[in-house]
């Protein structure tokens, strides 16, 4: 079982993390965790905080001699920003952010209480543990990838490009938009709505290829692999939908346009020529690529304020301003990588469950050429 915790506030010391369950004999580069986090940190529209912090990860635990022992591994974030105890209080709570709901809640006034620990900061800690599960994925081909294809009126035309073209192309683009024409108007469009004060949402595709069939379980709820993707995707600060393949617009159609029809070659095996589920079918992957698109909602801090209320005085007010971003979606699409990662490593540790690298690698060509035979 892979298990993560994460804590920390936004302007406190720094964002930790424990991940538990990984196998043992793991190597691990420290520069590619530094990588996550830097491209965590990427992104037209992001804000001032992104020139003031350079995240870098310690390793508390868990490592000897750069790999694995077994034991659960912890990691640390310091943060560049910590000024959590001079910071003033915040009673005029933000509509669409947790402020209001978490004062209520936790029975405080000041809703830097909650805000300091809601805030996107604390996906740095879940960035560092993504990082760790990547580097496990890779070890048995599996990639895990984003890009965006939306932000506000602005859609990419991605049609026909290879998973590898749009990792490359969406590199490249300020926007992570393998579409050139529509990063460019992107980046337009967010700078629009930073100069009338507003912000912007949209919507990030990632990409998992190479994952086996198998992989989740039809057989209860909580072992669907679809379902603990999508838990963890709108665990995600801001993200109010997730869907796969052919998403909401399986709804339309019948379903002789929807369902991949099934193939067989004694080279491939069993695949299908249309992905149009996504690669998740009955709580399992099949084989093929599994996609998935979230949607992020327009940042909760505006520069020219919403109304609302004092939660002290319970006249009204204009809603707190804090320092933050025009757009996350390019950012939150890593993030997305990161919490999509963890959860098929949890599946495939589960699936191929081994106490050491090797014993899981053993696992997996039985588990294969057993499919190869089938």
């Amino acid at each position: 079982m892979l298990r993560y915790l994460t804590s920390g506030e936004s302007h406190g010391k720094c964002m930790l993390t424990i991940l538990d369950g990984l196998p043992a004999g793991l190597f691990v580069d420290k520069r590619l965790i530094d990588a996550e986090l830097s491209r965590r940190m990427f992104g037209y529209g992001r804000g001032k905080r992104m020139s003031i912090e350079s995240d870098r990860v310690n390793v508390l635990s868990g490592l000897r001699k750069n790999r694995t022992i077994g034991s659960p591994v912890a990691l640390s974030i310091e943060n560049a920003d910590q000024s959590i105890d001079r910071l003033p209080a915040v009673v005029d709570p933000r509509p669409g952010h947790a402020d209001l709901a978490g004062a209520l809640k936790y029975n405080t006034k000041d809703a830097r209480d909650i805000l300091e620990r809601a805030s996107a900061r604390e996906t740095v800690a879940r960035v560092a543990s993504g990082a760790l599960a990547k580097i496990l994925l890779k070890e048995f081909g599996i990639n895990v990838t984003s890009h965006v294809v939306r932000i506000g009126r602005i859609e990419a035309k991605t049609r026909g490009l290879g998973v590898r073209q749009i990792e490359t192309m969406a590199s490249r683009s300020p926007a992570r938009c393998a579409d050139p024409v529509a990063s460019r108007l992107m980046q337009r469009e967010i700078d629009e709505a930073s100069a009338s004060g507003d912000s912007l949402g949209g919507i990030f595709e990632i990409v998992i290829s190479g994952a086996p069939a198998g992989l989740g379980s039809h057989a209860q709820w909580d072992r669907k692999i679809d379902a603990r993707l999508a838990m963890a995707l709108v665990s995600i600060q801001a993200i109010k939908g997730v869907s796969f393949g052919m998403g909401f617009a399986a709804a339309s159609v019948r379903g002789s346009m929807v369902h991949d029809e099934i193939n067989f070659n004694r080279s491939k095996g069993f695949f299908r020529n249309t992905n149009n589920a996504g690669g998740i079918e009955g709580g399992m992957t099949n084989g093929e690529d599994v996609i998935i698109q979230a949607a992020m909602k327009p940042i909760a801090t505006l520069k020219k304020p919403l109304g609302s209320v004092n939660m002290k005085t319970k006249k009204n007010a204009a809603a707190s301003v804090e320092r933050s971003d025009t757009c996350a979606v390019p950012a939150a699409g890593v993030v997305g990588e990161s919490v999509a990662a963890i959860e098929v490593a949890g599946a495939m540790i589960e699936k191929f469950g081994g106490d050491s690298i090797i014993e899981m690698k053993r696992n997996l060509d039985g588990y294969l050429k057993q499919i190869r035979k089938f």
